[in-house]
C-alpha cells in the first residue's frame, strides 16, 4: 500500500471511528488525566531505558496536570507487541492501571523492509492488547507508535527501516481511530526533531542512540513529549503577576506569594517547572533538541507577568542566581521562566526528584518482569490456591505503592524570588 493510500485509510478510520463512538461507549479518544489515575508506561526495551518513562513521572508529579498521580514503568527488553499482549494479564493488569500507554513498533518491524504478515501480525496484536485493556477496566488508553533509527549510528539501512517504521506509526494510529482510544504519534517528532538536530549539530549528533535504536536522553524527551501530548497535558505549571506599580503580586495554584514588595516577589511553590541539565552537544541532555520541540512552551510554561512596565524600557529579571533582560512589552505580555532559566531555583529539588523516581521505576522493572511475571506459572500450578497468589500480588502491589509514594513526597515545595529592575 502507497503512502498516501495509507493515510487515506487512516482517515477514512478516524471518520468511522468517530461515527462508532457515538453509539458506543468506548474509552475516551482525548486524552484527560484525572486526580489520582494511575498511569502504566508500556513498551519495549527502550522503555526499559527508563528515561522517556521517568520523563513523564517526573513531568506527572512535579507538574502537576493533574493532582496525586502516580506512574507504573512496565517495559521488557526485546519485546514485541506479542509479547506484551501474551504477558500483560500477569504483569501489568494486576496492579490495576487506570491509564496506559504503549509503545511497540521498534522490534516488531524485524529491522528489514515491511512485509505483510509482520504488519498484520502487528496490528492483531495492538488490537488485542487495547481490547484486553478495555476489558480490565482501563479508562485512559493511549497507542504509541515506535519512534526510528538513527539516520547515522544505524548501520543495516536506515532509510528501509525508519519507511518500515512509518507504516507501523500508520497502522498504530488506524488501531486507535478504530479501537475508539488515543493515538500518540511518536514517529513524525522523532523524525523532524533529529534532521533539525543534525544540522545544527552534526551529523553524528545521534537521537536514535549510539546503537541507532536506544535514543539518549534528548531522544526520550521527544517522546515524553508526545506522550503527555497525547495525555492532555496542557503545560500550564503556573503564572506570577506582579505589579510594579503597587508592590503587589499574586500567582496561580501551587504557587504561593510569602511577601512582595516594588519590583520583588517571594514565593513558596509545590509545582516545578520541568528542569533539564548538561551540555547541549551532549545526546544525554535534552538542551541540544529544545529549539526543534515545543516542549517548553506546550508543556512546561512558568509565566512572569509584570503590571505597571513602560513597554519602551529594558528591565532585569533575577530568579535564583541567573538574570535575563525583557523589554516592557514582554513583561506586560507574559515571559516563560522556565524556557528562559535552565538553571533556576528548581534545579536542585528537581534532580532529588529525579534519585527518587529512578529508584522506583529500578524496583518495577524487577517486580513487573520477575516477580509478577512469576505468578504467572505459580497460578498454573496451584489452580486450587488462587487467594494465596492473589494475596502475593496484593503486597507486591502495596509495596510498589510505597516507592510511588516517596516519590511523590520528595516533591517538596520550593521557596524562591523573583525581582524585576529597570536597567539604567
Amino acid at each position: 500500500m502507497s503512502m498516501k493510500r495509507m493515510h487515506w485509510v487512516a482517515a477514512v478510520s478516524l471518520l468511522m471511528a468517530g461515527t462508532c463512538l457515538a453509539q458506543t461507549t468506548a474509552p475516551a479518544t482525548k486524552g484527560e488525566l484525572k486526580a489520582g489515575d494511575f498511569v502504566a508506561v508500556c513498551g519495549d526495551s527502550i522503555t526499559e531505558q527508563k528515561q522517556y518513562s521517568v520523563i513523564i513521572e517526573e513531568y506527572l508529579l512535579m507538574c502537576q496536570p493533574a493532582a496525586n498521580l502516580r506512574t507504573l514503568q512496565a517495559g521488557w527488553s526485546g519485546e514485541q507487541a506479542a509479547g506484551f499482549r501474551g504477558r500483560m494479564a500477569d504483569d501489568v493488569l494486576p496492579l490495576k492501571p487506570t491509564v496506559t500507554t504503549t509503545c511497540y513498533g521498534m522490534n516488531d518491524g524485524g529491522y528489514t523492509a515491511l512485509s505483510a504478515d509482520r504488519a498484520a501480525t502487528y496490528r492483531t496484536n495492538t488490537t488485542e492488547i487495547v481490547k484486553k485493556f478495555k476489558e480490565a477496566g482501563v479508562r485512559l488508553i493511549v497507542v504509541g507508535s515506535p519512534g526510528v533509527v538513527d539516520s547515522e549510528t544505524f548501520k543495516r539501512g536506515q532509510e528501509v527501516y525508519n519507511e518500515t517504521l512509518t507504516k507501523l506509526r500508520d497502522i498504530a494510529a488506524e488501531v486507535a481511530a478504530e479501537q475508539g482510544v488515543v493515538f500518540a504519534d511518536v514517529n513524525t517528532p522523532m523524525k523532524d526533531v533529529m534532521a533539525k538536530a543534525k544540522e545544527k549539530w552534526g551529523k553524528n549528533y545521534a537521537v536514535a542512540g549510539g546503537d541507532g535504536v536506544h535514543p539518549g536522553y534528548n531522544g526520550h524527551l521527544v517522546m515524553a513529549y508526545a506522550f503527555l501530548k497525547a495525555l492532555g497535558c496542557d503545560g500550564n505549571v503556573g503564572t506570577i503577576t506582579v505589579d510594579l506599580a503597587t508592590g503587589k503580586a499574586d500567582a496561580t495554584a501551587g504557587h504561593k506569594v510569602t511577601g512582595s514588595e516594588k519590583g520583588s516577589v517571594s514565593l513558596e511553590s509545590t509545582k516545578y517547572p520541568f528542569c533539564f541539565f548538561g551540555e547541549a552537544k551532549d545526546s544525554n541532555s535534552a538542551k541540544g533538541v529544545l529549539e526543534f520541540l515545543p516542549f517548553n512552551e506546550e508543556l512546561n510554561r512558568l509565566t512572569l507577568v509584570a503590571k505597571g512596565v513602560d513597554a519602551a524600557k529594558k528591565y532585569r529579571v533575577t530568579w535564583g542566581a541567573a538574570n535575563h533582560e525583557f523589554n516592557g512589552a514582554e513583561l506586560a505580555k507574559g515571559v516563560n521562566l522556565a524556557a528562559a532559566f535552565a538553571d533556576n531555583p528548581f534545579s536542585e529539588a528537581f534532580k532529588k526528584v529525579d534519585a527518587v523516581v529512578r529508584h522506583q521505576q529500578n524496583f518495577e522493572t524487577n517486580l513487573t518482569k520477575q516477580m509478577l511475571h512469576g505468578l504467572g506459572q505459580i497460578r498454573a500450578e496451584l489452580p486450587g490456591d488462587q487467594a494465596t497468589v492473589d494475596a502475593v500480588v496484593e503486597k507486591l502491589a502495596a509495596r510498589d505503592k510505597v516507592r510511588a509514594d516517596a516519590s511523590r513526597a520528595a516533591v517538596e515545595p520550593v521557596t524562591h524570588t523573583v525581582k524585576i529592575e529597570v536597567v539604567e
